[in-house]
């Protein structure tokens, strides 16, 4: 029997929450297949520890995660920490320092989820983006100039490498190679003459290597137009950081919201272990109310089990959330039903099994 070790890191918020659905899930999994097993280690890092010890986690963070097969992160953020403390000293520096620089965000109109454009069916809503992860618009780079004078001056450098953008660039055009699927790349060459004009230059370059690909190039504008005017024209999408990030919570919009918004941040040579997470936030507002919709927290153990050489076990966790959302029974109230957490959680696992 193949044995996993997870690393389970609840966060803030209603991440302990539904994290603690998502691992049900994959045990259930686990149990039913008779072929894994997982085991799983609690780590209570995030805006809570830090405003006990200074630090989002601690020092030798990195080299304890390292051990692990693959993380399971909840959700960061608190009121009480300043976002860019809390994202960068842990999901970003997880991202950063395990090299994980594929992210993938379904796109995925099930049926019986909601969805706020009029006459779409369910099949018109089917995208997987691949936003690049480690460099971009996120890099961190810059500098702060004069600081609280008159004269003050910021400076953000984004960061796009030859290797960075051409392996993410690559890794979507395998992607739709194999799934025989169009691919779009989304970037701003119109107005960013040097970061996107060399993007755009080495998805035309990458391409002449994979002439069975149908490509399609757009400016993240329209591209946010076309997503909800015209969502079926996307398939495979691949695009920068800030951009994904973006648009991805828009496809969140359209696809059910943002219970059911699941990610992976994939380091795809496996050096590294890989993260998943829900893409929702912390939610600070309803956290220990027991009525966060774990579905997304469920959905990104489903994309590690596909990650992990399982991927029958991440359809049928689809099919299941499918089943669930038709029957409008045991639904959250983001969803617009009255069960909690737990219950909705435990009318999955009796469709699983």
């Amino acid at each position: 029997m193949k044995k996993y070790r997870i690393a389970v890191i609840p966060g803030d918020g209603i991440g302990p929450e539904v994290i603690r659905e998502s691992v049900r899930v994959l045990n259930q999994a686990a149990e039913t297949d008779g072929g894994f097993e997982f085991s799983f280690d609690w780590f209570p890092w995030g805006c809570g520890y830090y405003l006990k010890t200074g630090e989002m986690m601690p020092a030798d963070g990195i080299k304890i995660l390292s051990d692990y097969d693959a993380i399971l992160l909840g959700a960061v953020g608190d009121p009480a920490v300043p976002d860019h403390i809390s994202l960068r000293e842990l999901l970003l520096r997880i991202r950063h320092d395990f090299d994980e620089y594929i992210n993938l965000r379904p796109v995925k109109l099930l049926r019986g989820a909601s969805c706020p454009l009029a006459g779409v069916r369910p099949e018109e809503i089917d995208m997987l983006f691949v936003r690049e992860n480690s460099e971009g618009e996120y890099s961190g780079q810059g500098a702060w100039l004069y600081k609280d004078s008159p004269q003050e001056v910021v400076i953000q450098d984004s960061v796009f490498s030859r290797k960075g953008t051409e392996r993410v660039i690559r890794y979507a055009y395998e992607l739709a190679k194999k799934e025989k699927k169009t691919l779009t790349s989304i970037s701003k060459g119109n107005a960013l003459n040097y970061s996107m004009v060399f993007w755009d230059r080495i998805f035309e370059e990458v391409g002449r290597d994979y002439p069975e690909v149908e490509t399609r190039s757009l400016l993240v504008d329209a591209a946010a137009m076309f997503m909800v005017r015209d969502p079926k024209r996307f398939q495979i999408v691949v695009t920068s950081n800030l951009f994904g990030d973006i648009l991805t919570d828009l496809g969140a919009a359209i696809a059910g919201g943002m219970g059911l918004a699941a990610g992976a941040n994939l380091n795809p040579e496996r050096k590294f272990p890989s993260m998943f997470e829900p893409i929702h936030g912390s939610a600070p507002d309803i956290a220990g109310t027991e009525t966060a919709n774990p579905l997304a927290a469920v959905w990104s153990a489903a994309q590690l089990l596909h990650f992990l050489g399982y991927p029958q076990w991440e359809a049928r966790i689809l099919q299941a959330i499918g089943k669930l959302l038709v029957s409008r029974e045991h639904l959250t109230p983001d969803q617009g039903g009255t069960a909690g957490t737990r219950e909705c959680t435990d009318a999955l696992l009796a469709y699983l099994r």
